[in-house]
C-alpha cells in the first residue's frame, strides 16, 4: 500500500477502548485514500513489540497518540484495509522515488503505532 492509493475498509470492528480513544473511525466497505503509510507497533500497550503497517486517512483525523513521543496521529492496521485498485507500475516507481512508502511517521521518526487490529 503506498500514499494516494485507494482502499477500501474490510474490517471496522473495533473494541470499546478503541472506539473511546478515535475520534473517527473507518466503515466496513466504505472507500479511503492513503494518506501517510507508516511502521507500528500492534498491541495497544507502551512499548509493543510487534510490528505491523499502519495508515492515516485522507478521510479521517483522529488525536494524537498519547504513546508517541513525536506526537503522530492515531493510525489504522493495514490489515483492515483491501486495495480499491492497483497502481500501475509507472506510478509505484514514482512514489518510490518520492519516498512515499513506509518506513517513518512524522518528523521522519519511527511511528509507535496506537491502534488496534
Amino acid at each position: 500500500m503506498i500514499k494516494g492509493q485507494k482502499v477500501v475498509c474490510i474490517n471496522d470492528t473495533f473494541p470499546a477502548l478503541i472506539r473511546a480513544i478515535y475520534k473517527q473511525l473507518p466503515v466496513k466497505g466504505v472507500t479511503y485514500t492513503i494518506r501517510e503509510v507508516f511502521l507500528g507497533r500492534e498491541k495497544v500497550v507502551k512499548g509493543g513489540d510487534s510490528a505491523t503497517v499502519g495508515l492515516l486517512l485522507a478521510e479521517l483525523t483522529n488525536s494524537k497518540d498519547p504513546f508517541h513521543q513525536g506526537e503522530q496521529e492515531l493510525g489504522f492496521s493495514s490489515e483492515r484495509f483491501a486495495p480499491l485498485e492497483a497502481k500501475s507500475d509507472d506510478e509505484r516507481i514514482e512514489a518510490e522515488e518520492e519516498g512515499e512508502l513506509a518506513g517513518t511517521g512524522a518528523g521522519g521518526k519511527p511511528h509507535s503505532g496506537f491502534w488496534q487490529n
